[in-house]
């Protein structure tokens, strides 16, 4: 199996994200060199009520917009705490120089950036189950660790162009 050399660079703002601000910074890294994949977590922001006097009543959250990126447009599930950019090794230090002005350009806020492995690097039961049953050599190596076994990857995963 082909071994990516990549490490990961967590954003971590003093504040959530606005579906703006998310675009925006989306966009910028996106146009940045040596990025395998991007994930961005938080808390998330449901369709429906799930419990409580309110179930089944729709949730009108102000943060639950479609937003585009590189063109291709999906929908804020969560309320960005945080994003995890994946990088190859080689590209770390000019990819953070240019990701601090970025961040700098954009956050009127501070924000932490960690470097390290904070995603899973090894194939899990989980990714076998859900990205195709048969030998490792067949999984795409960017989606590894990217799947949540109780969700449809087409719910959480959005693949966007090359």
């Amino acid at each position: 199996m082909e071994e990516i050399k990549a490490v990961d660079v967590k954003i971590f703002p003093y504040r959530r994200l606005k579906p703006e601000t998310t675009e925006k910074l989306l966009n910028g890294v996106m146009d940045l060199n040596g990025i395998l994949r991007i994930l961005i977590n938080g808390k998330s922001i449901p369709k429906i009520v799930g419990n409580g006097p309110a179930k089944g009543i729709q949730v009108n959250h102000t943060d639950r917009k479609v937003i585009e990126v590189k063109k291709d447009n999906f929908q804020l599930l969560v309320s960005v705490g945080e994003i995890i950019i994946t990088i190859m090794y080689e590209e770390l230090d000019l990819f953070l120089e240019k990701l601090e002005n970025l961040l700098d350009n954009n956050l009127s806020f501070k924000y932490d950036i960690k470097v390290g492995i904070f995603t899973k690097t090894d194939v899990t039961v989980s990714d076998y189950l859900k990205l195709g049953l048969g030998l490792e050599e067949n999984i795409d190596l960017h989606l590894i660790g990217m799947v949540d076994p109780n969700s449809k990857s087409k719910e959480t995963v959005k693949l966007i162009g090359d």
